[in-house]
């Protein structure tokens, strides 16, 4: 099993380049479908946790089922925000990488190579063009 998790949603770019940016550093990791297995409570509560941010930043606001629950209301306890995000998977904002150095949201992607062991093996750019790193593996953006 890799040292690094990623919660991923492959139909999401920020998603798709996090993966490549680990991939790139020479390291597979343990790659986690949420929207198919999402995680427990205890471990959603540990990973917001372990990112240091409150519950309502994780959740992702351009998905039908935040407006349909109105949670954009300031009503909602944390404990129902995560209630809300294990009933709606959907609703967790992604991706949240797991390295030994750290969790995080990975948004922007560039984000990841804050907590990656591992330095990029080579040149990377985003499925936009956006140049990431360089040739030598050297970060060009997001620092």
């Amino acid at each position: 099993m890799s040292a690094i998790t990623i919660y991923h949603n492959p139909e999401c770019g920020t998603s798709r380049n996090t993966l490549a940016l680990i991939r790139n550093s020479g390291v597979e990791p343990t790659v986690i479908h949420y929207l198919e297995t999402p995680p427990s409570r205890g471990q959603l509560v540990a990973l917001i946790a372990a990112m240091g941010m409150p519950v309502r930043e994780l959740l992702r606001k351009n998905v039908p089922p935040y407006e349909a629950l109105a949670l954009a209301e300031d009503r909602f306890s944390d404990d129902e925000l995560i209630d809300a995000m294990l009933a709606h998977p959907i609703l967790i904002n992604r991706p949240i990488v797991v390295t030994p150095l750290g969790t995080k949201l990975c948004r922007p992607s560039e984000r990841v190579l804050d907590i990656l062991p591992c330095q990029q093996k080579g040149a990377f750019a985003k499925e936009d063009g956006e140049q990431v790193v360089d040739a030598s593996g050297k970060r060009l953006i997001g620092k």
